[in-house]
């Protein structure tokens, strides 16, 4: 797919991370498709910047796998393989775990009736088969722990594998499975509730551990 050309322009004043997730949830979102030639000039172009935070901000995405840079050649969109799915997804899987080890002592009602309205939107989401919607809701869900678990160190983890699998999630929020994902939500949830930290880690694992690996068309390595 081409570089957009009516993008809003980023305000200058703003930090390079804001470039990154542009660049990230161009890549995440399938605006920028794998295999796709990524040319610093031309998204400095679309996003109104100068070259140097674009050209920061892909080499943190090659960081987190969703670039591949050839020095002196090219840098592209990388394919969606089943390794870095893998790899990703038993990362973020620990990383939530913490999360929810280091707040469930600390999580208030108002925290716990976020987590269930964002989850009462994911189900409707995952009924209507609107993809973005699921994501954006179960983005909410889990971040209740995250911001409450206050872990920088965790939370920079989960900022860069993250996006590695909400591009497969893409795939699982469109059949029944996502279905399944909210019922583990619940669960979720009612353990946060009794402060049952060991069985609510245990889910939390179950929810991310259950992610399929193999997207279709995906390279084996």
């Amino acid at each position: 797919m081409p570089i957009p050309q009516n993008a809003p322009a980023i305000d200058r004043r703003l930090l390079r991370d804001d470039v990154y997730h542009r660049l990230r949830d161009a890549i995440v979102d399938g605006t920028l498709a794998p295999g796709e030639q990524l040319r610093d000039i031309d998204l400095a172009g679309w996003l109104g910047v100068s070259r140097t935070p674009v050209r920061e901000a892909l080499l943190r995405l090659a960081e987190a796998g969703l670039v591949a840079a050839q020095p002196g050649r090219s840098t592209t969109v990388s394919s969606l393989s089943e390794r870095a799915v893998h790899e990703a997804r038993d990362v973020v899987a620990a990383m939530q775990q913490l999360a929810v080890r280091e707040s469930v002592g600390n999580l208030t009602p108002d925290d716990l009736d976020a987590m269930r309205q964002a989850n009462t939107r994911f189900r409707a989401a995952v009924d209507a088969g609107d993809i973005e919607a699921a994501l954006l809701a179960d983005d909410e869900l889990h971040d209740v722990c995250v911001r409450v678990a206050s872990n920088r160190a965790l939370a920079a983890v989960l900022d860069q594998y993250t996006p590695v699998l909400r591009r497969a999630e893409r795939l699982r929020f469109s059949s029944v499975a996502g279905a399944a994902s909210a019922d583990r939500h619940d669960d979720l949830i009612a353990a946060l509730a009794d402060r049952d930290g060991d069985r609510a880690a245990q889910i939390a694992a179950t929810v991310w551990t259950t992610l399929p690996t193999t997207p279709p068309d995906a390279p084996q390595d």
